[in-house]
């Protein structure tokens, strides 16, 4: 028997899962498919002051100390697979196209440099001296030093990786319900009809979370499923590399994001629609990442689209995460990180393992709590 049992093994469950191992917990993971749902879609961005919202003050303390986290956990990765963990370290661009995108921008990095947090503010021209294939029209920018990217099918491959290295079980079923005694989980039930005991579960399955079974109504965290469609697209030499940074525009009052890869990829997202757990790429959706990356980058018209694709993030009410004690004996959340999983992924590991380990939550992650919605 498993001292825990997680159920999902996208790169939060993943890196959740090696977390405890690597302190000799014995682990099992419970996932279908490993790494091929919501973690084999996401562009990878690690974006805690670019994507900082006016009063998400408890997440900006996450997401900062995650991506202060990432390259000591990249390095530990690399270190006992062999294998790169995906991290690029290259900052980011985020652009505005005309005046009035700009106005919305510089307003962005008013107040991000009120929290303390480093920006600074280009023009047009400046920031074609940092990304020269930006479109002419291209009014100003912010630069942001400290926001990166993570290959996540390149993080996937490695976590997979590390947990067999360190002694995981996978165990390829879905988890259909939680099986507990009175007010305490007790173990997992598969889809096959098998079942799973352990001393701790570790519900990390994203936008599925609120199809497990077993949990009473009033316990389960408010997670829903929202559409992103994601574009992949290969940039002949000739261009390369077509991006030095991420790039974050604003197009007439369209968001984008451009995420380049070594090796001449070029990621553009990502669309945001609420239709259930429907992952069809639509053409619309298409079209429109389309239109507002060739209107920040016209070279955009000259690269091979090789990949279109659909996945579901799990959101919450407040956009943040639901982390630890779930009302129920030994269940614990890690889901609901929305549009940060990637980023979330090392402080997310971080704070179950402890959590896990001393039977407390640490202070890092008690704004998180299911509770704060009234469970």
């Amino acid at each position: 028997m498993p001292d825990v049992v997680v159920i999902g093994a996208g790169l939060i469950g993943l890196a959740t899962a090696w977390r405890l191992a690597s302190d000799g917990v014995q682990v099992a993971v419970c996932d279908p498919t490993p790494g091929a749902q919501t973690s084999n879609v996401a562009a990878g961005m690690l974006a805690p002051v670019t994507e900082v919202e006016f009063g998400e003050d408890d997440l900006l303390a996450l997401n900062l100390a995650s991506v202060k986290a990432w390259p000591a956990f990249a390095g530990e990765l690399e270190e006992l697979t062999g294998q790169a963990a995906g991290l690029h370290q290259t900052g980011t661009l985020s652009v505005a196209y005309d005046v009035d995108d700009m106005s919305v921008l510089r307003r962005v990095a008013d107040y991000q440099s009120r929290l303390g947090l480093e920006v600074e503010v280009l023009s047009g021209r400046d920031a074609r001296r940092r990304e020269p294939m930006l479109a002419t029209g291209v009014s100003g920018g912010v630069w942001v030093p400290g926001d990166h990217s993570v290959d996540n099918r390149q993080a996937v491959a490695t976590l997979l990786r590390a947990v067999e290295l360190s002694g995981v079980e996978l165990i390829r079923r879905r988890v259909t319900r939680v099986i507990t005694s009175g007010a305490t989980a007790v173990g997992v039930q598969l889809d096959n009809g098998d079942t799973v005991h352990a001393g701790q579960i570790i519900a990390a399955a994203g936008p599925w979370t609120s199809q497990l079974g077993g949990i009473p109504e009033e316990l389960r965290p408010p997670v829903r499923p929202v559409k992103g469609e994601v574009l992949r697209l290969r940039v002949p030499e000739a261009y390369r590399p077509a991006l030095h940074h991420t790039v974050r525009a604003t197009a007439r009052g369209f968001s984008v994001y451009l995420v380049p890869r070594p090796g001449g990829e070029l990621v553009v997202g990502a669309t945001s629609t609420e239709l259930g757990y429907d992952t069809r790429v639509l053409a619309g959706g298409v079209f429109a990442l389309l239109r507002d990356a060739r209107t920040v980058l016209p070279v955009t018209d000259e690269l091979e689209l090789v990949e279109s694709i659909a996945g579901l993030r799990p959101a919450t009410p407040d956009n943040a995460p639901v982390l630890g004690p779930s009302g129920l004996d030994r269940l614990l959340w890690a889901t609901g990180h929305y549009r940060n999983g990637v980023l979330l992924t090392p402080v997310t590991a971080q704070v179950l393992a402890e959590t896990v380990r001393t039977g407390t939550l640490p202070d890092l992650g008690k704004p998180f709590l299911a509770a704060r919605f009234g469970h």
